[in-house]
């Protein structure tokens, strides 16, 4: 969409980041049409695109390997899958595994019979090996044992699965990892940057899931011996389980979240804008109300937080089909109903957000060229002191009215774990090695920035030669002054910060529903359910918040 588009298409004022950047409500978002997921199955359907399966070597048990190949804006990739027979005792969803069930190597082209045989004996030692650049995505997954063996011995005695158990499991596979970006030598982002369909953020993982969804389904069917029902098929996504490795990472990207944050909430706005719907955006509305209705009828978690969260959704959501109801055919309908929603908790503000999108694709889906960033922040030395502690005043008071002399607002410490090097979450004042803390404290860094700015003068650059301990904390004032929506709006240390919220903020942008949470760090979630199978392309893009009731 070009600039002058952009600046004709009517919208209302944005969601102030005060409001909109809070942990509990990133923690209360759900999957939209920008979600990457969705961006990328409208490309793949935009492309025609087909699966082929080249390969397949697998015994009667389901153990061997497989090719699944696609081409996409020109270019060939393939999915090599290992199966491995995992004895119980070693299955572990856990960071500290060794072995999985099953081991994914997303290749960059059309491997012969010798990439094959590398990848083959290579990936299902995932990090222990070592890769090349025509390697582009590592990923390793686990069977939902439970299911997979009912789909599995239903499918052998000529019958279906219970469809009550797979609309209640939803997957086959869960993954554990699914690496881009250079992990462990595989090629870094941008050595597909460029590609068609491939810009937009974690596009060429996304595609990686959806072809690792597909091969479950066929692995299934194989050890079955019989076609699954393609309702059951298309209800099966794939599961995953992620932890605190992934949450600080919205911290460490602040440009690139403000990039997806600015997007959707642009795409609000739009739709907040409009004057009048006709009647089948209307029709199609109150039906996805009615979705959702059925969507939270079929969601629930061992989690007791979680379920009242998910039971509150469901007392208010009747009153929200009453008032989309009585509201539609008003004029400025959405702009209403957002302002009437704010009776509810933030939960159900976010779901009603991610509906009043859904209709729209022509008006916000152009949007999600803009979700890809590559700047990162970078400190302007030549701003004057009086200037940073305007941006301070200005953007930061929430941070310099936490009192960090309070053990309950230092109570956490982040760090990276030696073992794995991966990001981890200790209890300040009862545990060891808070010397060794990473810079997520945002918030008291820049509160002693303002602190310390007291009684300065000059420029920037002057006082960071006095001071390069408050480097950090400048460049997080300054770059949020030109990317309004990259910071979160609380104290990363603090007793009440939750990770899960920010794993749940971070997974909605990739597509995953059905967030099951075990803890407040770490959650399964459902990708690729109702997602189109690799023959229903066609079909792209009506799957949000997929019911099995349909």
């Amino acid at each position: 969409m070009s600039a002058p588009e952009l600046e004709m298409t009517p919208q209302i004022a944005l969601r102030p980041p005060s409001t909109v950047m809070r942990l509990r409500r990133l923690g209360a978002m759900f999957p939209t049409r920008v979600s990457f997921l969705r961006t990328l199955m409208r490309d793949l359907a935009a492309e025609n695109v087909q699966v082929t399966r080249p390969f397949w070597n697998m015994d009667a048990d389901g153990f061997g390997h497989a090719v699944y190949t696609v081409r996409l804006g020109g270019y060939d990739y393939s999915l090599v899958a290992i199966s491995t027979d995992l004895p119980p005792e070693m299955r572990t969803d856990r960071v500290i595994a060794t072995a999985w069930d099953s081991a994914y190597v997303l290749y960059d082209g059309i491997p012969g019979t010798n990439e094959i045989a590398r990848i083959v004996a290579s990936a299902p030692h995932q990090e222990a090996s070592r890769y090349t650049l025509r390697d582009l995505v590592l990923s390793r997954a686990n069977k939902s044992v439970r299911l997979f063996q009912h789909v599995t011995d239903a499918l052998k005695r000529g019958e279906q699965p219970d469809e009550h158990m797979v609309r209640d499991v939803g997957y086959l596979m869960r993954t554990t990892a699914v690496y881009g970006n250079g992990k462990f030598g595989i090629a870094d982002r941008a050595h597909i940057a460029d590609r068609p369909c491939l810009g937009g953020p974690f596009a060429i993982e996304m595609l990686t899931v959806w072809l690792i969804r597909g091969f479950t389904h066929d692995l299934a069917e194989h050890v079955g011996g019989a076609p699954l029902d393609p309702k059951l098929k298309r209800h099966l996504g794939i599961g995953n389980s992620t932890g605190l490795g992934m949450a600080p990472f919205l911290v460490s990207h602040p440009r690139l979240l403000d990039s997806w944050m600015q997007v959707r909430e642009t795409a609000l706005a739009r739709v907040a804008a409009l004057t009048v719907l006709n009647g089948d955006q209307q029709m199609q509305i109150l039906a996805l109300a009615q979705r959702a209705a059925q969507h939270l009828k079929e969601w629930s978690v061992p989690d007791e937080i979680a379920q009242d969260r998910i039971t509150q959704l469901r007392a208010d959501w009747p009153a929200v089909q009453a008032l989309l109801e009585e509201t539609l055919e008003q004029p400025d309908p959405i702009a209403k109903i957002l302002n009437a929603s704010e009776r509810w908790f933030e939960d159900t503000q976010e779901l009603l957000v991610a509906l009043l999108l859904e209709p729209f694709g022509e008006l916000i889906d152009g949007l999600t060229d803009c979700m890809a960033n590559p700047y990162e922040a970078q400190i302007a030395p030549a701003m004057t002191v009086s200037d940073l502690t305007a941006l301070i005043a200005r953007d930061w008071d929430w941070a310099c009215d936490i009192d960090f002399e309070s053990k309950c607002e230092t109570a956490q410490f982040w760090y990276v774990s030696e073992a794995k090097q991966e990001p981890r979450l200790g209890l300040r004042h009862e545990e060891d090695g808070a010397e060794l803390e990473s810079p997520l404290d945002i918030a008291r860094q820049v509160a002693r920035l303002s602190d310390a700015l007291e009684g300065e003068t000059g420029i920037v650059a002057e006082l960071l030669l006095k001071r390069p301990d408050l480097r950090f904390a400048t460049r997080r004032v300054q770059s949020l002054a030109i990317a309004p929506y990259g910071e979160i709006c609380d104290n990363m240390i603090g007793e009440d910060c939750l990770p899960i919220d920010m794993l749940r903020c971070k997974l909605s942008f990739f597509g995953a529903a059905k967030f099951d949470p075990k803890s407040d760090r770490w959650t399964r979630i459902t990708m690729c359910q109702g997602a189109p199978l690799f023959g229903e392309l066609g079909n792209a893009d009506d799957w949000w918040l997929p019911c099995f009731g349909e």
